[in-house]
């Protein structure tokens, strides 16, 4: 059976074992479908261009020209691929159809423009609650959310920032900016000594891995803060 000899290879040049090892955003083109068409119980049929399962993946994307042509052919069309199945069809389609919703709804996030846009979103989710939440919100170069992460949860007058948990899901992200924010439960936005240490100590990390904090939001009850409209980023990046 044709998939059984990638089995063969080296572990190190096998897709699968170098997506897991190195990542996926390493592996080509023909390494990725590969992986796509191994997925199952089916194997391919004598007759399928290649050897293998990568060398079917060339094949196939050589015929549809690409992945483009990949992503736009019919179900028919895959259907008359010797070796291609409902099963490996379908496993294609939903691929594609994946990667088109992430990038869809990172298209569609919303653009955090302002601190009172930031203050205006998040602050259904501190409604109520009687200890700070720290959140850490990702963004591309448009201001444009890729994530966010609840970073602690601390008393009611103070919450522990780890800034390693911050970076290190920033650069997972590809994310070229951070906004911090925290609620005050007791409903005063004024910013603490310790928010003011938390600041720096961020801005300074981000600083020296190439992102920039655009901002730290408190939001209080009906009011919010912030360091870049307030100038005290300023006063650090000049600092």
């Amino acid at each position: 059976m044709i998939s059984e000899r990638i089995k063969r290879w080296p572990t190190k040049e096998r897709p699968r074992e170098r997506l897991l090892a190195e990542g996926p955003e390493r592996l080509t083109d023909a390494d990725l479908l590969a992986i796509i068409l191994r997925i199952g119980s089916g194997t391919f049929k004598e007759g399928v261009p290649g050897t293998n399962a990568y060398e079917a993946a060339l094949s196939i994307l050589k015929g549809f020209r690409g992945l483009r042509g990949l992503d736009r052919a019919r179900i028919h069309d895959l259907l008359k691929v010797p070796g291609l199945g409902p099963a490996k069809v379908a496993q294609i389609k939903a691929a594609f159809e994946l990667g088109k919703r992430v990038c869809a709804r990172k298209l569609t996030a919303p653009a955090f423009e302002s601190s009172l846009a930031v203050a205006n979103h998040f602050r259904p989710r501190f409604t109520g609650k009687r200890d700070e939440i720290v959140i850490a919100v990702f963004l591309n170069g448009q201001n444009q959310r890729l994530g966010e992460k609840d970073i602690t949860e601390g008393t009611p007058t103070q919450a522990t920032v780890y800034i390693r948990r911050i970076l290190e899901e920033a650069l997972h992200l590809s994310a070229a900016a951070i906004v911090l924010i925290h609620n005050h439960p007791s409903g005063n936005p004024d910013p603490s000594a310790g928010d003011d240490e938390t600041t720096h100590d961020l801005f300074r990390a981000c600083k020296l891995v190439g992102l920039v904090l655009l901002d730290h939001v408190i939001v209080g009850e009906n009011e919010h803060y912030s360091y870049s409209d307030s100038g005290r980023l300023k006063e650090l990046e000049n600092g």
